[in-house]
């Protein structure tokens, strides 16, 4: 499945880019970037737009699990991220949160050592993020995936990082249900059309 990730852009951008590729993209993320500058009312707006898509919020939590899960959750996303370094209640809080809902937390694992992952499990996480973050792309993309194998074993992965047509194949053996997928359709020419090419790549589940 195909996860549009809409960040650094204004709010009139965020809809006309989303307009255009509603036919090609199965979730639809709110940049952490974008939820700085618009608030919890980008998702509120973007839950009556599109209510038919699936909504992330990219929180990015790493305090206040309960407070923040519960806004983004209320305002209508139907997943929130929260950072895989958080304290542990943190995480627990956040998934308690989601579960009295019936929506879901995706755990983002930026910077968080591998020897973390099994008490991720624990804590009953249950979507992760194999996540390459964007200032470190263009250095260390190949290497930084290696830490991720044997992920899908244990998780539901969703794959994240400077991802094209071409970068497809080498996030594939992470075996991820979603890819998600930034400047490769927000900074197109037709980001409608460059999301149903990508989409035309990605394996389907």
């Amino acid at each position: 499945m195909l996860q549009v990730a809409l960040d650094r852009l204004t709010k009139d951008e965020c809809i006309s880019i989303t307009e255009q590729t509603y036919e090609c993209i199965d979730y639809i993320e709110i940049g952490t970037g974008v939820i700085k500058e618009y608030g919890m009312d980008i998702i509120r707006d973007f839950r009556k737009r599109f209510p038919d898509k699936r909504i992330v919020a990219d929180m990015k939590t790493c305090d206040a699990g309960k407070h923040e899960t519960r806004l983004a959750l209320e305002a209508g996303a139907d997943i929130t991220t929260v950072m895989g370094f958080a304290h542990d209640q943190t995480i627990l809080d956040s998934i308690q949160v989601a579960n009295e809902v019936h929506k879901k937390v995706l755990v983002d694992l930026l910077q968080v050592p591998t020897e973390r992952f099994a008490r991720l499990k624990e804590l009953g996480v249950e979507l992760v993020s194999a996540h390459i973050g964007k200032d470190t792309q263009d250095h260390t993309a190949g290497d930084s995936l290696k830490r991720y194998d044997g992920l899908s074993e244990d998780f539901m992965v969703f794959v994240a990082g400077g991802i094209s047509p071409e970068s497809v194949q080498r996030y594939e053996k992470l075996n991820p249900v979603v890819f998600i997928v930034g400047g490769y359709i927000t900074g197109a020419s037709d980001p409608g059309e460059a999301s149903c090419v990508i989409k035309g790549v990605i394996p389907k589940k």
